[in-house]
């Protein structure tokens, strides 16, 4: 075999997103070289090095793994090709999983340049694994097709690319959106672990239908439809993954060949003495409803719960806020703490609320910087008119109307009116 080198730089490029036909999700403008001692190029894809010097560099990595050294942990003993053609062939895939030197090559990215970092996704696999195998097992999808989460954010929900894919499976936000994931200030479902995956299973299906070929649905989910299509005209029409290889964007050519390669390396890694790395994340969880906005600082103070364990649990809330008040979400806790937080739901909701939620639900008109607005609940009298009682708190009819909903000028007795009502006028 050629010596293979790892040169790594940035490309700038363009992405292409799902238009009138879904054309694509990905990002495969940014690329790494990985080059050989010939005129020949194999270039990764920049999301796939930033995936794995994310999740290296994140909260997870930092506080909740414990890495142990290992008798022969340094020996990369060398693997023939005919080796990793028999391993391949006795794994129970649907997707089919051939071997050439540029799957060796990415295999070797995994189990010897990137070792370390396999070590790390093994660890996260018991957290993420059985809920993806469960949302393709629902939609009929095959299993193997969880090991393309490995390629694209290396098992990191808070994976993001420079050009702005996000999540798990690398959602670009228009076609996040364009699968049912809400995306806004607050929440980002892109992020969602359970969320996203359903959406990759939409995405999946749509393509299998377009195709009814696994390599180019795969391909199409890094360079989208459009290209995988001008690559099917260059290739006379023929619809083989390594027949349009040559016409697929550089960047594209080695994503089925990694998908290969992390199916491999997930199945075989201690073949490569190589070792999950021991994670303090809790793995039994249960998931909580909420119908109110409540901040990470309450649960975390309250329940005596690392913060970051729950921007872990919950990466899809973005600043901390679980904005239940717009409609009822999920929060994941740990299966302990679970409990506590339902018999304290209320009391957590109203600690420190004034503090942390500090957004105003109304502003009087025409007040000065030195003025307030005070609310004030009234109780409607027998004989009061909205004249009257405006004449008494000095707002105008109309304002009252417009607190209260009111479309007429009637009131019934003993009915509550809000008012606000600016100390300035007083």
């Amino acid at each position: 075999m050629k010596r293979i080198f790892l040169v790594l730089f940035l490309l700038s490029g363009t992405i292409n997103l799902f238009s009138q036909s879904v054309d694509s999700s990905r990002d495969i403008a940014d690329t790494s070289v990985l080059q050989s001692d010939g005129d020949d190029m194999l270039f990764v894809p920049e999301s796939w090095d930033i995936s794995l010097d994310s999740l290296q560099n994140s909260w997870y990595i930092q506080h909740c793994t414990r890495k142990s050294n290992h008798p022969g942990y340094e020996d990369c003993v060398p693997v023939s090709d005919a080796v990793y053609v028999e391993r391949l062939s006795k794994l129970d895939n649907l997707i089919e999983l051939p071997y050439n030197e540029v799957v060796r090559r990415c295999i070797e990215l995994y189990v010897v340049r990137k070792r370390y970092m396999v070590e790390y996704m093994l660890g996260l696999e018991n957290l993420y694994f059985p809920m993806i195998e469960e949302a393709l097992d629902a939609n009929g999808l095959p299993l193997e097709l969880k090991y393309l989460a490995i390629v694209e954010s290396a098992l990191n929900p808070t994976a993001l690319s420079r050009a702005g894919a996000s999540g798990l499976w690398q959602f670009m936000l228009a076609t996040g959106k364009q699968y049912g994931l809400e995306i806004n200030t607050l929440v980002d479902e892109r992020r969602d672990p359970l969320k996203a995956t359903y959406a990759a299973c939409a995405y999946f299906k749509d393509m299998y239908k377009l195709y009814g070929d696994w390599h180019l649905v795969i391909a199409s989910y890094n360079c989208g439809a459009g290209n995988v299509n001008k690559a099917i005209r260059r290739a006379g029409g023929k619809t083989d993954y390594w027949a349009i290889y040559p016409y697929l964007p550089r960047e594209t050519r080695l994503y089925v060949p990694l998908f290969i390669a992390a199916t491999y390396a997930m199945n075989y890694y201690a073949n490569h003495q190589l070792y999950p790395v021991a994670t303090t994340l809790p793995v039994a969880t249960d998931t909580v409803m909420i119908n109110q906005a409540i901040h990470f600082d309450q649960i975390a103070e309250m329940l005596n719960i690392d913060k970051d364990l729950l921007r872990s649990l919950n990466p899809q809330y973005k600043r901390d806020i679980i904005p239940g008040n717009s409609k009822p979400r999920a929060m994941r806790l740990p299966t302990l703490q679970t409990y506590a937080f339902v018999e304290k739901e209320d009391s957590i909701a109203k600690y420190r609320r004034d503090e942390l939620f500090t957004n105003r639900t109304y502003v009087g008109e025409n007040q000065s910087s030195s003025s307030s607005s005070e609310r004030i609940t009234h109780k409607v009298r027998k004989g009061e008119s909205l004249s009257k009682i405006g004449s008494r708190y000095g707002v105008t009819v109309a304002e009252l109307r417009r607190w209260n909903k009111l479309k007429s000028n009637k009131v019934a007795a003993g009915r509550r009116l809000i008012i606000y009502q600016d100390n300035g006028r007083i």
